[in-house]
Parts: structure tokens; sequence; C-alpha cells
């Protein structure tokens, strides 16, 4: 429709979405299709506008301002999850923005484009993980990343998980019946999975990636996989982050389990490990607002707050934000991401290719040395792949590189400093200072990349890192370092004007 990027200030008086065709941008009133959840809201909406028409929305739990609440798409229903964005736009009344345009994007040199995307679909191909990408999406990573220790169990308490062979590729994609994928890639790591027998049979739906199976798999000790695939779909329909839906389901359970909490508090509900009637049970009521879903909806560092007795020792996060799963314990670098990340323990923002997956090299996931130095390297790559709006998924896994981009983003643009591959680098890391500066500026300093208790003082207990605790102290002092920030966390003016900051160096 012509638009590099659209901002939405301030807040509607009563339910509204936003019609873009072209130049012509609507605002239409919603209240008919407030409280419906996606599927409904992209029929109606498709019905209303256009059927080649394209949207984001939320559903009843952005509305309903779950703090955990996604962002939906209207292709298979992939979502913006981390970070609870749906509840921002809950908070704005506004349920979705659609989109139509004719306009064809303009690019600065076809022929140099068309080489460039050759030369990267070349890289997809010869590339050893591209086959399992392909034939089974991040589906392929569960049972081996069980079995390295990566794959947390029981929120986190990591005990041994009977039944884990449920997750191996050849019984989970027992399950696929369609390939899917974004618009024009190769790769279409995107699955429909079909159930075809239990309570769920008959439930076609957009698979559950390698962190959901985890989520209402593993660490809930649940080895159900037609749960997880029917949880996973009611995530899309009430517009949720499964991470986040799943941890928090995992922390009331611990907490019952503890006796922290009771029946009283959980509406008569049994929470137990394994008990896989209870979790699309959870997820409703968190979606909803329902009874103790009010309380869960606030997510785990607010919960227990609210709860108190000692629940804070079992609320799994950094900065408020649930973990994904990986356990910091057994990559170390990993780990290091989640506790410095701006927004906390996002698996999104510095995936750790070198200790998860030995690529470009192999770095020992159980060391603390070096770990600054690779943590500051997939950070930096995160913020070059996201201000370009590039798909991190070929960057993990080295499908394409840096060299590739600038070649492709010159030819595309026409900007002069996309020709050297190390502006993309100068751009990364300018990106993640200034969200740290941010961030500063707010309050959110170095006493807030802090690991949960049990990730820094209770041992794996299984696997290849048995034995293994994060090293917090060690591991953040060699980051501060490597970054150029001081022992609080704080970017020294020094780094700020070598990145061409220099306002930012004032003002902070």
């Amino acid at each position: 429709a012509g638009y590099d990027a659209v901002i939405i200030e301030g807040k509607a008086e009563k339910p509204t979405y936003i019609y873009i065709n072209d130049g012509d941008v609507e605002f239409r009133d919603a209240q008919k299709i407030w409280g419906m959840n996606t599927l409904a809201t992209r029929d109606f909406l498709k019905e209303e506008t256009d059927k080649n028409a394209h949207m984001v929305m939320i559903g009843p739990a952005g509305e309903n301002l779950v703090k955990f609440s996604a962002i939906v798409t209207d292709v298979d229903f992939r979502t913006a999850s981390r970070g609870g964005g749906g509840a921002v736009m809950g908070s704005k009344n506004l349920k979705a923005i659609v989109v139509k345009g004719d306009k064809r994007p303009e690019v600065y040199d076809e022929n140099a484009f068309d080489e460039a995307v050759k030369e990267q679909i070349e890289s997809y191909k010869s590339n050893p993980a591209f086959e399992g990408f392909h034939n089974l999406g991040t589906n392929f990573a569960v049972y081996p990343f069980y079995t390295l220790g990566h794959f947390p169990t029981y929120n986190f308490k990591q005990k041994e998980l009977d039944g884990a062979e449920i997750f191996q590729p050849e019984v989970l994609s027992q399950y696929v019946v369609k390939h899917s994928g974004c618009w024009g890639c190769m790769i279409r790591c995107g699955k429909v999975f079909k159930l075809t027998k239990g309570p769920y049979a008959g439930t076609v739906w957009d698979l559950p990636e390698y962190e959901t199976h985890w989520s209402f798999g593993g660490n809930l000790g649940n080895i159900n996989v037609e749960t997880v695939i029917y949880a996973n779909m009611l995530c899309d329909f009430y517009g949720l982050d499964t991470l986040s839906t799943g941890v928090t389901i995992g922390f009331a359970i611990e907490l019952y389990e503890k006796g922290i909490i009771g029946k009283s508090e959980t509406d008569g509900l049994e929470l137990r490990w394994g008990d896989p009637d209870i979790i699309p049970e959870l997820v409703k009521r968190i979606a909803l607002r329902i009874g103790v879903g009010d309380l869960l909806a606030e997510g785990t560092r607010n919960a227990a707050e609210k709860i108190g007795r000692g629940a804070e020792k079992y609320a799994i996060h950094v900065k408020g934000l649930e973990f994904p799963a990986y356990d910091p314990r057994s990559a170390k670098a990993h780990g290091l991401s989640f506790a410095t990340s701006p927004i906390g323990a996002s698996h999104c923002i510095g995936w750790n290719k070198f200790e998860i997956m030995g690529i470009p090299k192999k770095a020992d996931p159980f060391a603390t040395e070096g770990k600054g130095e690779i943590t500051k390297y997939v950070q930096d790559e995160t913020a070059i792949a996201e201000t370009a709006i590039f798909c991190i998924f070929p960057f993990n896994m080295e499908m394409v590189t840096a060299d590739m981009y600038a070649k492709m983003l010159y030819a595309a643009t026409g900007i002069e400093e996309f020709k050297d591959p190390n502006y993309l680098w100068l751009v990364g890391e300018r990106i993640f200072n200034l969200e740290r500066a941010i961030n500063v500026r707010e309050g959110i300093d170095g006493k807030y990349d802090k690991m949960p208790e049990r990730i820094v003082k209770e041992p794996v207990l299984r696997g290849p890192s048995k034995g293994q605790i994060f090293e917090e102290e060690i591991l953040l002092k060699d980051y501060y370092k490597v970054r150029g920030w001081d022992e609080n966390g704080v970017p020294t003016k020094e780094k700020l004007r070598e990145l061409g900051l220099e306002e930012v160096a004032e003002k902070l």
C-alpha cells in the first residue's frame, strides 16, 4: 500500500479497526467484532473490506489486557507474541489493522537484486539445516534438544520426562498434512497439523513451534502431543503468547504442588504435572480473565508479587518476561542474552547458534570464558535482521550472511552505506546500545539483568548439563566489558560517541 510503517497514537473512544486501502485510510467501528476470536475476526473483516486484504489483529486476550497477549496475523495465524503487544492494541481499543495494496515495491537495481536473491537461494539449498527446517520446521529440534538439556522440564526443575520419545521428529511428522510458509520463501518451515484421534480429533491447525511443544509439553510434564497442538490453536484463537502462557501455568502448578496456593485460589481445580486436561481450561481462563485466570493473566512476576508467601522463587522470568524453551544453565551465552535483552527473556533476541548449533564455530556451552563476545555478536546480528525486516532463521542457521544481506539491501535501496557489510554490524550495535540507553533512562539498568534464583542456585538434574548452574556475576562482568558498558550495565559516553550517538551520550 506504499507505507513503510504505521504509527498509531492515543486511544479510540470505542472499539475500532483501521482500514488502509492504498492511499485511503479509514477508522471503522469494531464494536460488532469486539470479543470475537481471531479466526472469526479475520473472516468478518475480509468480508467487510476485501478478500485480498491482509491484517494484524487481537483476540479476546488483547481486549482483556492480558499481559502476554499477542498480535496475530491472518496468514497461518502467525503471531508477534513476546512482550504483550496485544495488550497495547487492546489498551487503544484497536481491534485490527487491515491493509489492501496494489502498488509494487520499487527496487533500485532489479538485476542486482535478482542476482542477490539467486545467491541467497543457493545458500539456502546447500545448508545442512535446510532439509530439517523444510520437512518439520522447528519441530525437528524438540527431542534432540531435550537430550542435550536445552529443553527444560517441570518449570525448570529439569527432572527426567518419562515418555519424552513422543517428541521425536519421526513421531511429530505423522501429524503433518501440509507445508506452509511466508510468501515467496522456499524454506516453508510452517506445517499444518491434523489430529485424527482423541478428544480433539478433527483439529487442523498451524503447527506448534519447538517452543510451544516445550511450554505446553515438557515444561508441564505433559507428553500428550494432541493437547499441545490443541492448546496452541486456542492461543492463536484468543491471541496469546504460547510461551508465557505455558510458563505461567507451570508456575501455578508448582505453587499448588508446594501448597502455596490451594483449591480456594484455583476455582476448585486440581493442578497437577502431566495432566493434559487442565491445560486448555487454564488457557481459556487466562484469555478471558475468569477466576484464577485473572491472576495468571498478569504474568508470573506480577502474580507472584500478589500471592506472596515465597511464590517469587518459582516465577521464571527476566524483567517480567517469562522464559522460552532453553535452559541458561545448559548454554551460558544463550542465558546472557536472556539476562541482557531489552525486553527480558526472549529467544528472539540473540539466539546463540555458537552454543546450540555449533555454527559458525563451536563454543563449549558450559564454559564461562568468551561468552560476552559471542553474546554481543548474535544480539547485534538480531538487530540487523529486525531493522532490515529479514527473517532471523536463516541468520541463526548460517543459511545467509551479512555480506549477502548487504548486497540485497544496496540493490533494493541504492543506499551507498549498504555496500559495506561492516556498516550493517555498526547499525546492529548502535540499535542494541540505543535500546539499552532507553531502558536506562527509564530506570532499567544492570540490576534488572537478573536470573531467577532457580537458575543461579539449583543445578540441572539430568543430561549432559547435569550439575550446571548459571554463573551470573562472572558472565555479566565479561559481557559488560565487551559491550563497553560500565559495571552497572550502562553504556559509557565513549561507547555511545563511538557509535555516533552523541546526543544520547549527552542525555544519558
